[in-house]
């Protein structure tokens, strides 16, 4: 059964979709089956393999440092925009981190936690060297960020995914 219709609810969730945009009768039934069938079956093919979590403590330290660091942003981010900044000089720019996290699952919640994060935005990542290019909306110090990113984050993910 699973080799034929891999994801059973999520077929019957489209059928009844394809219903609800369509009129109801015996071929929309027909043709709304085969195609959430279908459907279905592409999903099962691109599905990533599930992700291997070694550790669960260090995500929930992760998800306390994350929620205090967005809050804390919010309201620096807020002040920078009330307030026009230090005496109207902000300075954003770029910055190259060199990362060791290589699992994708990990790099994924890595580019969720620093787009999350008011004023900072995940712009490319070179896969070859590990490289992170980020910017940053007001750059007080160019060789914090490094630190920042790899101590705080980086190394819990290393610990949850690869370690």
């Amino acid at each position: 059964m699973s080799r034929f219709l891999p994801h059973p609810l999520l077929s019957l969730g489209l059928v009844f979709v394809w219903l609800l945009l369509t009129r109801f009768s015996l071929g929309h039934l027909i043709l709304g089956t085969v195609i959430a069938g279908f459907a279905g079956w592409a999903f099962a093919r691109i599905e990533p393999d599930r992700p291997r979590i070694r550790a669960y403590l260090p995500l929930v330290r992760l998800a306390l440092v994350v929620g205090l660091d967005i809050i804390r942003s919010n309201w620096a981010v807020a002040l920078l925009m009330l307030t026009n900044g230090r005496h109207g000089a902000r300075n954003s720019a770029f910055v190259e981190i060199p990362l060791r996290l290589r699992d994708p699952v990990g790099l994924s919640l890595l580019a969720m936690i620093v787009t999350a994060t008011p004023g900072t935005a995940w712009l490319e990542y070179d896969a070859e060297t590990g490289v992170l290019l980020l910017h940053v909306f007001d750059m007080i110090e160019t060789d914090d960020w490094p630190a920042l990113i790899c101590g705080r984050y980086e190394a819990r993910l290393l610990e949850a995914f690869e370690e």
